[in-house]
This record gives structure tokens, sequence and C-alpha cells, in this order.
């Protein structure tokens, strides 16, 4: 599989390494806003973003490595007109307007684009389709962290003023003390979680105004208690450099004929490297994506749409052999 990399950033970086260590993955090439000569790899050559159209017949699979806040709704379906393509668009409240935006791209040029791979969404969405089929009569709840989001510091430092930015999601532990125990509460998402940012103004910067539009950010932070911290670059640097992340899938559910027995279902990650780990989940998924366009299945998908053996370098045999 030819893959190119589309964006090198945090994730970008990660899609390399992970392609480092996948015998059956080429990279035909980093494509990048910024001048390639100012770029360093670990080894693939770099390019400048608008020279990716000359490379159409080396590349299978494009794997776009931007941000979801302002990059990813443009990017997507522009780049699925001309390339089968996987992104990991995370803005829960707007991916069905994303996916159409992408799906009239792909379709129109028989492209595969699947949209919004990596772990939330993506394979929490599938533990959350699976659990509930498995428990219809129960209650999802999902957790995340305490860990850094790259989508919200990346909304972060999209704001006018802010230089560099951390974000974490914090889980408020009362909450997910009670899901765990069985006790079925009404949870809000203020209820749920909270958001802590550590932010780096410029020079002169209304730090007012910043922290303003950070609380008031919709579907970001509107909705929960925010706490922003301004601090120098060299704390951010000392304190905040990791990119640590994790969290629970929790389906609470009866079975009986008057729901008598209880049952909880818990999938948990713990990742050391949030965006390694999300550029490990967009490269599986670029595999499946080969696959289903040379099956000619063209459009938008997600995470839903896929068999796990399309996710798996092993064949029917070796799958039912050895991992069911």
């Amino acid at each position: 599989m030819k893959i190119a990399i589309y964006g090198y950033g945090n994730l970008g970086k990660g899609v390399e390494c992970a392609a480092m260590h996948d015998d059956s993955v080429t990279i035909t090439g980093v494509f990048t806003r910024r001048a390639p000569e100012t770029v360093t790899t670990c080894g693939a050559p770099v390019y400048r973003a608008d020279e990716i159209d000359r490379f159409q017949k080396e590349i299978d699979v494009v794997i776009i490595c931007g941000g979801s806040a302002t990059d990813l709704p443009q990017m997507t379906p522009a780049l699925a007109s001309r390339f089968s393509v996987v992104d990991s668009f995370d803005t829960h409240a707007k991916i069905p307007e994303h996916f159409a935006a992408v799906n009239a791209a792909a379709k129109a040029a028989n492209t595969t684009a699947l949209i919004s791979a990596g772990w939330d969404p993506g394979m929490f969405s599938v533990l959350r389709v699976l659990s509930g089929a498995i428990l219809p009569q129960g209650t999802d709840y999902t957790f995340w962290g305490r860990g850094v989001s790259q989508g919200h510091s990346d909304a972060i430092r999209r704001i006018e003023g802010v230089l560099d930015a951390r974000q974490y999601t914090v889980p408020v532990e009362n909450a997910l003390t009670a899901v765990r125990m069985g006790e079925n509460p009404t949870l809000t998402a203020r209820q749920k979680h909270k958001r802590e940012c550590y932010v780096v103004a410029k020079e002169g910067a209304d730090k007012a105004e910043i922290e303003r539009q950070i609380v008031t950010m919709p579907h970001y932070f509107a909705d929960y208690d925010t706490t922003v911290t301004f601090i120098s670059a060299e704390e951010l640097k000392q304190n905040h450099g990791g990119m640590p992340h994790g969290g629970s899938v929790i389906r609470t559910g009866n079975t009986g004929t008057s729901g008598e027995h209880a049952h909880v279902i818990e999938y948990s990650l713990k990742l050391d490297s949030n965006p390694e780990f999300t550029a490990s989940v967009l490269l599986a998924y670029a595999h499946a994506v080969c696959k289903m366009n040379a099956r000619g299945d063209y459009g938008a998908k997600t995470v839903l749409h896929v068999s796990p053996a399309d996710l798996s370098p092993l064949s029917e045999e070796e799958l039912l052999a050895h991992y069911l």
C-alpha cells in the first residue's frame, strides 16, 4: 500500500512512525503547507501540499493529518475528489454533515473516504454499537482522560493571541464510580467531565478575551466546567510536553424476565501517546480503505462500515484458526 501523509504535526509524525513498522506500506511522501526544506522527517520525502496531484498514480490512500476545527472540513472533501482518504475528524456533533460532504465528493470520483478514524470517534464508536446491540435494555457511558485532547488543544491554538496550548479532559471521579457500580445515573456532559486548559499567550495578547473565547466555544468547552491557566512557554514544555490520554466505554444493562440480572461491559484504553496511537488506528483503516476501493466500494465510510477482517493483514484461514 502506497500512502501519502498530508500534514506533518504530531499526528503526521505518528503515521510515519507506524508505517516504518509495517513492511506492507510505502510512504510516497509527506505533503505540507510549510516550506518543505524546513520539515525534517524520519526518511519520507517532503513536498508542498499543492504538489500532491502529480503523484496520483503513486498514492493508494492519503492519510489526512489536519485539525478538525478548520482543516478537515475543507481538506477531506477536496482530497476525496481525487484520492481515497482517511481522516480523524472528531467533532462528534458535526460528523453527519462532514460525512455528507465527503460522501458527495467520493462518490462522484469513485474514491473511498473513511472519516472519523481514531479511538473516539473510532474504536469507542464500534464498542458502543456492539454493546448496545448485546444489551438493548441499558445505558451507554463514555469517559475520556485524564489526558491531552489533540482536537481541543488545536482549537485553542486557533484563537487570536494564543501561542501554544494543551487541554486536558478530566473525568469526574464520582460519576465514573457510580457508573461502574451499576447505579445508572443520568449525567450531563458537565457532570461527567471537566476541561483544564493551559495556555501560552502571545506578548500583549488580551488574556481575558482569550479565556472568554475558550469557555464559550460551542462543541468544545461551552458545556463543561472549564478552567484556563496562563503559563509560560517554558512551563508548557516542562510540565505538559507529553501527549497521554485514554478513557472507557461502559454499557450497563439488564437481562431476565424482569431485568433481575445486571451486567456491565467496559472497554478501556491507557495511552502514553495519543497522536501515535491515533496514527496507528488511521494506518489500520487505510489498509481497509485500500481493500474496499479495490472491490469498488466507493463513497464515505466510517469505522461502523468496516469489517474487522479488512483491517487485518491475515488471511481468512488464519483469522478463523487463531482469532475466533
